[in-house]
């Protein structure tokens, strides 16, 4: 044991030797391969463009196919001419013996129609549509009825006086007979439907009229058959 402290005292108390110093090789440079595949070169072919389309493409392979010229189609093959010459149509008039014209058809081109005229009377003063709404809003009887009534042809018949008048419109019956100084067009047009079903002249001379909002106070009741 002693021998084996004094080796390591003496070997640590020693003095320890520089390390050695670094030496410098030369190497011959390389020569360059000129065989080396990594290597690219340039040359004159840089600036064209690819071919567009590919060489290899869907679409330059049916261009190739379709390289045919056009075909030609016969005189029978094309659109038939017109069947008059232009030089002999006139705007504004169809052609007789045409059938496919492009001119618009012959009731477009004329005008239309004047609107008949109303013969409107001069109503007594008091007796405007003012007036005939101040008379329904009055809770004067215009009816004539208690309740409302099956009125039959028959019935409607007997009411054609100027002191009992009745009509029907739209399979409703009124009584007129307060209405016929109100009447725009006189109590003589008025009396012409009076003690029958007066729809059709109602809708010939002024169907635009609402009967029911006019004569909802004089409702007598609905026409029903024999």
């Amino acid at each position: 044991m002693a021998s084996y402290l004094r080796s390591w005292l003496y070997s640590q108390s020693s003095t320890p030797e520089p390390p050695a110093a670094p030496t410098i090789v030369e190497t011959a440079p390389q020569e360059e391969d000129d065989d080396d595949d990594t290597e690219t070169v340039h040359g004159d072919d840089d600036d064209v463009p690819p071919a567009f389309p590919a060489l290899n493409s869907a679409q330059r392979a049916s261009s190739s196919t379709a390289s045919a010229m056009p075909r030609i189609l016969t005189d029978a093959q094309r659109m038939p001419p017109p069947p008059l010459p232009m030089a002999n149509r006139r705007p504004g008039v169809a052609s007789g013996s045409s059938s496919s014209s492009l001119l618009p058809p012959p009731t477009t081109t004329k005008p239309p129609p004047k609107p008949s005229k109303r013969n409107k009377v001069a109503l007594a003063p008091g007796h405007g549509p003012l007036d005939w709404a101040n008379l329904k809003k009055s809770g004067q009887d215009l009816r004539g009825t208690d309740t409302l009534l099956r009125v039959t042809p028959s019935m409607l018949k007997e009411h054609r006086s100027k002191d009992d008048a009745w009509t029907a419109i739209n399979g409703k019956v009124y009584n007129v007979t307060h209405y016929l100084p109100y009447h725009p067009g006189g109590d003589k047009e008025l009396m012409r439907v009076a003690g029958r079903d007066g729809t059709r002249l109602f809708a010939l001379t002024h169907a635009w009229v609402n009967a029911d909002l006019m004569l909802d106070e004089c409702l007598v009741g609905f026409l029903v058959s024999e």
